[in-house]
């Protein structure tokens, strides 16, 4: 149970949804990683295929004439955000893996979502201390630490504002 403090709780606890949106940005990161590390290093490269390229011939395909130069900049702005966004949640969800206080929970969460291997390579890789079932259990009580820690900060009140 929570302790409350007046009308907001003072160690809040995720709900399902929560832990579901969690779970799937933790599924996420390697690849948020990986699009943000080619942004970082071909952002020229990416800026001229958007204005020579057909990429921004026409965004939508509704559309009769198309523009291509303003829609290079729509194309652009567009990469920027989506890098933004990126830089934002795998920032906090390094912040909350960071506070994961069971050390087993910790190593779990890193060697399956920050490193990005599946869950049979983060089984094999903790074969001879753990079985299948506490690895399971440790990767879940890591995801309910990183949900707690995300709603405390208030990520989900945020990221439902923004969508």
């Amino acid at each position: 149970m929570a302790m409350a403090w007046g009308q907001c709780e003072l160690f809040p606890v995720a709900n399902e949804a929560e832990i579901q949106r969690t779970k799937f940005l933790l599924g996420k990161y390697k690849s948020m990683r990986l699009l943000m590390d080619d942004y970082e290093n071909n952002t020229q490269d990416m800026q001229m295929i958007a204005i020579d390229g057909e990429v921004a011939r026409r965004i939508d395909s509704d559309e009769l004439h198309a523009d291509k130069a303003a829609n290079a900049v729509i194309l652009i702005e567009k990469q920027r955000w989506v890098y933004e966004k990126y830089q934002l949640y795998t920032g906090i969800i390094i912040r909350a893996v960071g506070l994961i206080q069971d050390e087993d929970s910790l190593g779990a969460i890193k060697h399956r979502y920050i490193k990005g291997h599946s869950f049979k390579e983060t089984v094999l890789f903790y074969r001879c201390g753990m079985s299948d079932s506490t690895i399971r259990r440790k990767i879940s009580e890591g995801t309910n630490s990183i949900a707690n820690t995300l709603k405390l900060i208030g990520f989900f009140e945020q990221d439902n504002a923004e969508f």
